[in-house]
């Protein structure tokens, strides 16, 4: 049960940490600077729906050790995973000799998962598969590949541009996919570029299809935007596993429990789980 006030009325029921479904994901520092004091309000109010909190864009680097794993011991007090975010695609193409040292540097300062993106780079699936695997049977922490239907997701690109740049076909997507999670791999991020980011019209049908051949339970899909989440709560359900803005995870949460949505949504979205013993 999560504490909460009000706790009379009606609340869609969430599980518990840690959680298999219903798995939230937010963006740390990146847009804009986050310290300590504000994590921790962030988490005082709502830390019991946070699952992961993901630096971006290697803003980790920037930062002294001690402000890092400042907010990395701030996140563990709230049962709250810490993620590198997708900054491998930086180390592969600047220090290709380094990535392992990545993996034990993110180790060594306290992450508990270290993802591995490629929308950046043309890189074979082998080679991305092998990292999920290194990761996995050789680290303290765990491997979150990523995988994109846009060649050059993962900038917030103009859509004209990355059109320029030609998608590539929902199939090769999954089945990189799927052999990331036979490595080792327990979740995979669906990067929303290509399909609900920075398009001139959402390919819907590519999120339906990765999710019926990988099952939602694998996946997190990114969904930077109210009207994305909203989106994939109307057709997948409240317990679909999301990342966004840390500005958004109180909107995303009044709307996962039914306590409040938009005009579609609002008194629809509802969870059942039955009476078994």
């Amino acid at each position: 049960m999560v504490d909460r006030t009000f706790e009379f009325l009606h609340h869609n029921e969430r599980e518990e940490k840690p959680r298999e479904k219903g798995i939230t994901e937010i963006r740390g520092p990146y847009y804009d600077p986050m310290g300590p004091r504000e994590l921790r309000d962030i988490l005082e109010t709502m830390g019991q729906y946070v699952d992961i909190y993901k630096f971006s864009g290697g803003s980790f680097a920037l930062m002294p050790e001690e402000a890092v794993t400042e907010l990395i011991d701030v996140c563990h007090e709230y049962d709250v995973k810490v993620s590198t975010g997708g900054f491998v695609e930086n180390v592969l193409i600047r220090d290709n000799d380094k990535v392992e040292r990545y993996f034990e540097e993110a180790e060594r300062l306290g992450f508990d998962i270290v993802e591995l993106s490629s929308g950046f780079l043309a890189i074979g699936t082998d080679d991305m598969v092998r990292m999920t695997e290194i990761v996995a049977e050789d680290y303290e922490i765990d491997p979150k590949p990523e995988i994109n239907v846009q060649f050059g997701a993962g900038g917030a690109t103009d859509p004209e541009v990355l059109e320029e740049q030609g998608q590539q076909d929902p199939e090769q997507a999954i089945e990189e996919g799927r052999r990331h999670l036979e490595a080792g791999a327990d979740l995979l991020m669906v990067e929303a570029e290509g399909i609900t980011e920075e398009v001139t019209e959402w390919r819907t049908d590519v999120a339906y299809q990765i999710a019926n051949e990988l099952g939602i339970e694998n996946l997190v899909f990114e969904a930077p935007g109210p009207e994305m989440f909203e989106w994939y709560i109307k057709n997948f359900g409240p317990e679909i596993n999301l990342f966004v803005d840390n500005s958004q995870i109180v909107e995303l949460e009044c709307m996962r429990s039914g306590l409040w949505g938009k005009a579609t949504t609002w008194g629809r979205t509802v969870t059942w789980k039955g009476d078994r013993e």
